[in-house]
């Protein structure tokens, strides 16, 4: 999907560990303005079942593994987040939902901006109607 960039972060090791991180201006084109992780998923447990009018967000799993499977409605594209060095960055307007695949899988966000209900569309049937509207994810 075009708006949809999986990217592999650097890691560096060392004897205490390794260590990878992202920034803005390189894997990410946009400030972080909330930060929020799920976590205590059930193994097949799903979430997400939304999409976002104007929110762009980063997101990996630092422990475990989590499916992420987007769609504009057309098409559907599933992403693995298996490592700590795999990021992924996500523009506006995907429909989105996730999958724990281990107990004990962590998925973290970093959000464009803070909290906003309005941006969130939360009914699928009103998510297609609105990506007619929009033509938003774009693939």
């Amino acid at each position: 999907m075009k708006k949809i960039r999986e990217v592999t972060l650097k890691e560096i090791k060392s004897p205490g560990g390794s260590l990878s991180f992202f920034e803005k201006g390189k894997e990410i084109n946009f400030d972080i303005k909330r930060i929020y992780y799920i976590y205590k998923f059930c193994e097949q447990n799903r979430r997400g079942f939304h999409a976002h009018k104007e929110l762009k967000q980063v997101m990996f799993c630092p422990h475990g593994k989590i499916k992420v499977e987007f769609t504009d409605g057309r098409m559907k594209q599933s992403y693995l987040l298996d490592d700590p060095t795999k990021i992924l960055v996500i523009e506006k307007g995907y429909w989105r939902e996730f999958v724990s695949l281990e107990e004990g899988s962590i998925l973290f966000v970093g959000a464009s901006d803070v909290y906003d209900e309005k941006d969130y569309i939360r009914d699928y049937n009103e998510y297609l109607k609105w990506e007619e509207d929009n033509n938003e994810s774009a693939i």
